[in-house]
């Protein structure tokens, strides 16, 4: 399918697990922190000795463990706004994309990158208040990209032989009278009328990413082990002259993978930003870090890393010390990518 080139792909993280006002990154990074981004929107409540004066902190979001993106892709006039997942809770989506002034009205997908619950749990309160920001504003409902093997439930199977399961996945049903025009994809497709790719199934080609031991899925009765979550997808889109950047939620497949696929449907165009949750954290993803790493420097060779939600300190610590600081700017709640294509 035909991809478009943008002259420009914005990512605004709306929720994710960390929130880091204060650090600095490189001058060639492409994020902007929630501080800066908050400064510059915010109203000026007084002047000093010819300053303007400002209230910025009770902006600031909240993190949770789950992940949100905003994704705004522009062609020439032609702009394209999509949310990449809800994270976890309805009433954190609403109350940060609120702090954050987005124009919910102008979102015209949602995206869900796979079943599980710190991705979807505030699914239906967002639809429902992006459905109606959309209606008020004349514009019709909201598509909503969902896979078709909808589980009813999922968790992973602890030491102690306990199944800690995440809270019911929402109903397609419960979409729809929120307000969403609900589609089911398991194939790669355009989104945004070209502007965007969503991925299908992601191949598993290398050796090492082998899924999420101890997960487990629920059917009605059914219980089956299912370390592998083939419904999860990613987006990715191709800005003019930077490359592909890749938004993978939780890497379920495989970091290396999802990129490795990312860069098969772009013709190997160099990979620009690796943004989301690379799913590196416990003891079993753990050993995986040093392949991952190793496979990111001389497979994938991205311009930018940017990991959150589920990467885990460790595996950030690995990645800052192979990246950073030239090509490293992890993922926090507020942040901003801006991604121009060169003049």
């Amino acid at each position: 399918m035909g991809i478009l080139e943008l002259d420009e792909l914005r990512v605004l993280v709306i929720v994710d697990n960390e929130i880091d006002m204060l650090s600095t990154v490189a001058a060639g990074i492409p994020q902007i922190s929630s501080s800066a981004y908050l400064a510059a929107r915010v109203p000026t409540v007084r002047e000093r000795d010819g300053r303007p004066c400002k209230v910025v902190l009770d902006r600031h979001c909240c993190a949770g463990h789950g992940l949100s993106l905003l994704v705004t892709a522009r062609r020439g006039d032609e702009e394209r706004t999509v949310l990449f997942d809800a994270g976890p809770y309805g009433w954190l989506w609403k109350d940060n994309a609120a702090r954050l002034g987005v124009d919910l009205g102008r979102i015209e997908a949602v995206f869900l990158s796979h079943w599980h619950s710190d991705h979807s749990g505030g699914l239906i309160e967002a639809v429902a208040a992006i459905a109606e920001a959309r209606t008020t504003a004349g514009r019709g409902a909201p598509l909503v990209d969902v896979h078709p093997d909808r589980p009813d439930q999922r968790g992973l199977l602890a030491p102690s032989g306990t199944l800690i399961l995440l809270p019911e996945e929402p109903r397609v049903e419960a979409l729809e009278t929120a307000g969403g025009r609900v589609v089911k994809q398991a194939t790669a497709h355009a989104l945004a009328d070209g502007l965007l790719f969503a991925s299908g199934y992601i191949e598993r080609v290398t050796g090492y990413e082998t899924g999420l031991a101890g997960h487990y899925t629920l059917r009605g009765d059914t219980l089956v082990s299912d370390p592998l979550i083939t419904d999860e997808r990613y987006l990715a889109a191709h800005v003019r002259g930077r490359g592909v950047t890749v938004l993978s939620a939780c890497s379920h497949a495989g970091i290396v993978n999802a990129c490795l696929g990312a860069k098969t449907h772009f013709d190997g165009l160099p990979i620009d930003v690796v943004l989301g949750g690379y799913h590196l954290s416990g003891p079993s993803m753990e050993a995986r870090v040093e392949a991952t790493v190793k496979d990111l420097e001389e497979r994938i060779r991205p311009r930018v890393l940017a990991p959150g939600h589920c990467t885990g300190w460790r595996a950030k610590a690995a990645l800052a010390r192979a990246f950073a600081e030239e090509r490293y700017g992890p993922s926090v709640v507020g942040s901003l990518y801006v991604l121009p294509a060169p003049s």
